[in-house]
């Protein structure tokens, strides 16, 4: 076969400056329409993209009756290893039909539509030669004159592999410029996050109130929050199935709604009434959320509660006895309605600890199957419980961080804790 001649080497070294050009994926394709079009001496081509993902080729840039580039290719799909484009694309092969009427292959009902009278097709695979990849298939249709011959073949083959390499690497670049948006965007979020997280908390004498929030990726499905009120605090631990934005966004809905019926004084039964039914309506039954609600009375140590698909709670007694609390009702926006009539009041005597932990913290588990688990929980707070509670819960922190070492968490961990000081 002979060689390909100067002048057309200058001609694929002009089109390789051209794709190294832009980084603009889309642009670069179009560029590799043009180029092919061009430089083979042909009416139109079209490029198509390979998609690994579903194992089929999609046109991405195409020149229209006219010549020009069509804005709109609208959704054209071939599947790998099905037609001539397929066949080319799976093959890795260059397939040249000098007459397209008479092969049995082509698709001839495009034609009748547009009016264009196919003659010669030249397919030609993209193939990104440094990774073995392929990056798509070309179509190069009717050359002026007379049919594609083997000198077309050899320059198509030389700039297919120039073409992939071009359009490979501006889609990589464009792929990690969209990474690096959706980190900025991931750190705002969880920025913005963090910031509904209490930073300090109510002081009343004898009682002491602290939390912490651990995502388990850059945002959460867990959330708490500790609003102080008349005689008291409004407190909550939420827990979004899931994690991640979809969970953030529902359980971050739940706190903010609890504020607003807080300014409003609401009682907090009708709070959580309302509370579910807003989630019922905004979400699907698969996107619920486990939440604990209490209202603290400070001066008679009650605190009035509501677990909605949430638990266990962990009432530790100033003897080491434990009560583990279970939920009241159904997880919010599960059904339209609440399903309590009334609160449930927890009594909290001097010394007493109450914790509300997320289900992140016990079910946190190693490779083996060992799970970090209830009585894990319990023995700490148990051992801890005379300690000041933001050590005590900067304890478990650390103890939580320390089962799994350099590993991943597999949840969103979160604990809110109530001490009456003896």
């Amino acid at each position: 076969m002979p060689d390909i001649s100067p002048e057309q080497v200058d001609r694929i070294l002009e089109v390789c400056r051209v794709l190294g050009s832009t980084d603009d994926s889309q642009a670069v394709i179009s560029r590799v329409a043009d180029c092919l079009r061009d430089i083979l001496d042909a009416e139109r081509a079209t490029v198509f993209e390979y998609r690994k993902n579903d194992d089929e080729l999609v046109a991405v840039a195409g020149h229209g009756p006219d010549g020009s580039l069509m804005e709109d290719l609208g959704d054209i799909r071939v599947p790998l290893g099905k037609g001539i484009a397929g066949t080319a694309g799976a093959e890795r092969s260059i397939i040249n039909i000098p007459d397209a009427y008479a092969d049995e292959r082509f698709y001839r009902g495009i034609d009748e539509k547009t009016g264009y009278r196919t003659r010669s097709i030249l397919t030609i695979p993209l193939v990104a030669a440094d990774v073995d990849q392929l990056v798509g298939v070309a179509q190069v249709l009717n050359r002026r004159g007379e049919p594609f011959g083997q000198e077309c073949e050899r320059i198509a083959t030389a700039l297919a592999a120039q073409s992939a390499v071009a359009m490979r690497r501006a889609r990589l670049l464009e792929d990690r410029l969209e990474l690096v948006k959706l980190q900025r965007d991931l750190d705002l979020a969880r920025e913005i996050q963090s910031a509904t997280f209490p930073s300090e908390f109510p002081a009343f004498e004898n009682w002491e109130i602290h939390g912490w929030s651990m995502p388990a990726e850059e945002t959460g499905g867990d959330a708490f929050d500790v609003v102080e009120v008349e005689g008291g605090a409004t407190l909550m631990v939420g827990d979004a199935t899931g994690h991640g934005i979809g969970p953030a966004i529902s359980v971050t809905q739940v706190r903010s709604m609890l504020r607003m019926a807080v300014r409003l004084d609401a009682p907090l039964l009708n709070m959580v009434t309302q509370l579910n039914h807003q989630l019922w309506q905004d979400t699907s039954p698969m996107q619920f959320v486990t939440a604990w609600f209490g209202r603290l009375h400070a001066d008679t140590g009650v605190i009035d509660s509501i677990a909605a698909g949430h638990g266990p709670m962990l009432l530790i007694r100033d003897n080491g006895a434990v009560t583990v609390l279970e939920a009241d009702v159904p997880p919010l926006g599960v059904i339209d309605t609440l399903m309590a009539t009334e609160t449930i009041p927890i009594h909290i005597e001097p010394g007493d600890l109450l914790a509300i932990p997320t289900d992140g913290i016990i079910e946190a588990m190693l490779d083996d199957g060992t799970m970090y688990g209830q009585d894990r929980l319990v023995d700490l707070l148990v051992a801890g419980r005379n300690r000041p509670l933001p050590e005590l819960l900067q304890h478990l922190r650390e103890d939580c961080e320390g089962f799994r070492p350099g590993l991943p968490a597999q949840d969103d961990r979160t604990i809110l804790a109530i001490h009456r000081k003896a």
